[in-house]
């Protein structure tokens, strides 16, 4: 089984942590297909970086599509391009946000998300109503911290991260903590350590849920909204995102 882990923005060394909390949780014989799109922001943590990370991310699945990827995770809490991604790719694609939020309603009554910059809390509250999960998300916080600062071992993300999930254990009433951002997916089990409660990582959550997609042999429905999008012609820089049928 092969699954690609797409990072939509363009920094490798997020990535490259990215791809190892995957390998970390993945079955013996899945391998693991890391990477970031040719093009897009250097991080994603607006509505305009989300939009303008979707070309590159929608390239690379149809790339797996060629090189015979089994499925798929987009890994930014944002799910970008997450619907568009599931039109072109024939196997499973989950989006982390989606995967984190519904293990998270397993094993507790309520969750709180703990994303980095305060203007995306809008963002997965959106994500969180869409996917039916607002009556168990307690609450969205944010630790007011660049996503690029996580990669920086000087910024004091892990001790701003823990006690911002502190915080929400004791003044939301959650049980579990969902970490909102792919660059916080080496700090789980550390958060969980400290915490004594379940902390769930979209990345991990995704990898392994795609991989339980594959082996049930669950593709992504192509009758309906999810088909195969119809060809026709686009112009200037988007030419080449064009389809045959």
């Amino acid at each position: 089984m092969r699954i690609k882990i797409i990072n939509p923005n363009t920094t490798q060394r997020m990535t490259d942590k990215i791809g190892a909390c995957a390998r970390a949780v993945a079955r013996p014989g899945t391998e693991i297909v890391a990477v970031s799109p040719a093009m897009g922001p250097a991080s994603i943590e607006s509505h305009y970086d989300e939009a303008l990370a979707v070309p590159g991310l929608l390239q690379e699945i149809a790339a797996g599509e060629r090189q015979g990827i089994d499925g798929y995770v987009i890994a930014c809490f944002g799910d970008p391009g997450l619907l568009a991604a599931r039109e072109l790719a024939a196997g499973p694609v989950l989006g982390i946000a989606e995967a984190a939020m519904h293990l998270a309603s397993m094993v507790g009554s309520s969750f709180s998300v703990v994303t980095t910059l305060g203007r995306t809390i809008g963002q997965a509250r959106h994500l969180a109503q869409a996917y039916g999960m607002d009556r168990f998300c307690a609450n969205v916080r944010a630790c007011e911290l660049p996503v690029l600062a996580l990669e920086d071992p000087r910024s004091g993300a892990r001790e701003r991260i823990v006690a911002e999930c502190r915080r929400a254990l004791e003044e939301d009433g959650s049980d579990v903590i969902v970490l909102g951002c792919a660059g916080m997916a080496d700090l789980c089990e550390h958060v969980a350590d400290v915490l004594g409660v379940p902390v769930i990582d979209g990345v991990a959550a995704a990898t392994q849920l795609v991989e339980s997609l594959v082996n049930l042999r669950l593709r992504t429905s192509k009758r309906g909204e999810l088909a195969r999008p119809l060809p026709k012609a686009y112009t200037g820089a988007l030419q080449g995102f064009a389809l045959d049928r």
